[in-house]
């Protein structure tokens, strides 16, 4: 299964940049979007479900215009629901959860912790709900998780590391929980094929950063360690302009 996630800041905006020239030719089974900020009412049945894929939807039920996530299929899933299981970390739109006969598919927009201290520890507090929610699906299959992570985790994650130490993003308690969620057997499928600084799928819109390739790895797929031989390839293609994050993918046999 070819899966690939964007963060498209706005879905509506990423229509008018031939969004859908790009879905038809990207070739995969599963396209999860993040930050869609759109209400069921602005967009059309050929929008919601793009030909030759049905789309979910998971809209903020709070806040309009804000978050959101999307997973658009051509392979339908066993089942799909909404949200965390932990009922503190739903209602933002942030995650879909899609089953597949043989792993659990997530499709995350984790929080951005730059706002304040409460919003870092509701971060931090999402982070530990996922955690403990793919831990006891994992008993029964494995687990596939996509998304905006929210955090670059190491130093070669990002242009300027040393300049970024105290910013949400980059904190080393946000470091530490993915070291964490890797101590527990999942697995950073770039860095299976790509060992090497240099790749960002997150630019900021000021000061040509993306021209400058001065960005930040923030978009991530991960597997439980179940899945590391089926993955068979994982990438980021910074080439698809759009939206200031670009899409990354992982191909799973």
């Amino acid at each position: 299964m070819r899966i690939i996630s964007w963060n498209v800041n706005g879905y509506r905006a990423v229509l008018q940049k031939d969004f859908l020239g790009w879905l038809a030719s990207c070739g995969a089974d599963v396209v999860m979007l993040q930050e869609t900020k759109v209400e069921p009412e602005q967009l059309t049945e050929a929008e919601r479900n793009p030909a030759g894929y049905t789309g979910v939807w998971n809209w903020s039920k709070g806040k309009k215009g804000y978050s959101g996530t999307a997973c658009l299929m051509k392979t339908p899933p066993l089942a799909h629901e909404f949200g965390l299981a932990d009922p503190a970390y739903k209602g933002e739109g942030r995650v879909v959860h899609l089953e597949y006969p043989d792993f659990h598919l997530f499709n995350i927009y984790f929080p951005n912790g730059q706002k304040d201290e409460d919003r870092l520890n509701y971060k931090l507090g999402f982070y530990d709900a996922f955690l403990k929610q793919a831990e006891e699906l994992r008993t029964a299959k494995p687990i596939v998780v996509g998304g905006d992570f929210n955090t670059a985790h190491t130093a070669i994650d990002l242009k300027n590391a040393k300049a970024n130490e105290k910013t949400s993003g980059f904190l080393p308690i946000e470091r530490a929980w993915i070291d964490t969620f890797i101590a527990h057997g999942y697995v950073d499928t770039f860095r299976l094929f790509q060992k090497d600084p240099g790749h960002y799928s997150w630019w900021s819109y000021r000061f040509h950063a993306r021209a400058k390739n001065v960005g930040w790895r923030i978009d991530y797929f991960f597997v439980s360690e179940e899945l590391r031989e089926r993955v068979k390839d994982a990438w980021i293609d910074p080439t698809i302009q759009g939206s200031d994050h670009c899409p990354v993918g992982v191909e799973i046999v």
